[in-house]
């Protein structure tokens, strides 16, 4: 289901990411036997291409599809890949789209240096390319999603998030890259700020609400769908916001019981006594709330643009990311 949504989403820009897609090999080729190998197998990895799709038809909604369109679109991919593979070490991940992760084949030496390659390699396209501003832009996107990462690891230890730094983590974590593809797809072609800053919202927005649903998935979500087992990130006792609501709604008797069930989480029946409380104290209707809320903020950002077929699609991007089920 979610790949034939995305496809039809994407199809404005099919030949775009064609074209991107032979582009990205390229980038990835090196002359190190190694690092070649290991660039071919995250080929063979594949994603859902969210963050290039939303580079290209930001540009197209912008007025068209450029050379510094595909090269920004690389940057970003090159950017997540390297996120993903130096997660995988940190979380030790033994899979990743649903084949062995490069830590778990080469190990973690190999898999911390091939992230610090394809990071390099994106900065090295946009040095290559005079595309300052996609480095200006890129720098700071890495500086807040390790901070919004940090952040969220010391606050897991102590269990006291509250509302606005679940904001400020989610912000950092995941909007700001989406954000980052926007703008860097309307800069692409624009040099107005306003209409730039206008695709920049938009992906905040959208990245918020798509955090919200991932959240919200970890607690109602099956594991064969959404990919990773159920109450995954509860198990790491990370608090997202259906809990935080629930505990929000809890009385002082339920607020201390389900804090002392995510102390001692990995205790039998832990996770499915704090799932059952957050559904009861509405945490998941209530975050289904607000993520709609800033999905409607995403749609309004893009309204100063012209319709057109790319325009829709961002709007189904919208709508497909507060619904997804995995």
């Amino acid at each position: 289901m979610t790949n034939s949504v995305l496809n039809q989403i994407s199809k404005p820009i099919s030949d775009e990411l064609d074209e991107f897609q032979s582009r990205f090999k390229i980038a990835l080729k090196s002359k190190v036997g190694v690092v070649d190998l290991v660039t071919k197998y995250i080929l063979k990895q594949k994603g859902k291409k969210i963050r290039p799709t939303l580079v290209l038809l930001s540009s197209k909604v912008a007025g068209g599809i450029t050379e510094r369109s595909y090269r920004g679109a690389i940057l970003v991919e090159l950017l997540h890949t390297a996120t993903l593979v130096h997660d995988d070490v940190v979380d030790q991940a033994e899979k990743r789209r649903g084949l062995p992760s490069i830590n778990a084949v080469w190990k973690n030496k190999v898999a911390v240096l091939m992230g610090d390659y394809l990071l390099a390699r994106g900065l090295m396209l946009s040095v290559e390319g005079e595309d300052y501003d996609f480095l200006k832009t890129i720098t700071g996107t890495v500086k807040r999603m390790s901070e919004g990462e940090l952040l969220q690891i010391n606050k897991s230890r102590k269990i006291n998030l509250d509302e606005d730094t679940y904001f400020r983590i989610i912000s950092d974590k995941t909007a700001s890259l989406l954000a980052t593809c926007c703008e860097i797809g309307a800069a692409s072609k624009l040099d107005d700020p306003a209409q730039i800053d206008a695709m920049r919202q938009f992906g905040e927005n959208l990245g918020i609400a798509f955090q919200i649903r991932d959240d919200i998935l970890d607690y109602v979500g099956s594991s064969s769908v959404i990919g990773k087992p159920h109450a995954a990130d509860l198990r790491e006792k990370k608090i997202t916001l259906p809990l935080i609501y629930s505990l929000k709604n809890a009385d002082s008797k339920q607020k201390k019981e389900i804090i002392k069930l995510v102390k001692n989480i990995s205790e039998k029946g832990a996770v499915d006594k704090v799932v059952q409380y957050v559904k009861d104290l509405k945490g998941i209707d209530e975050s289904y709330e607000t993520a709609r809320k800033y999905s409607e903020r995403a749609k309004e950002n893009i309204a100063l643009f012209e319709d057109s077929p790319s325009k829709l699609a961002l709007e189904a991007l919208v709508d497909f990311v507060i619904n997804r089920k995995n």
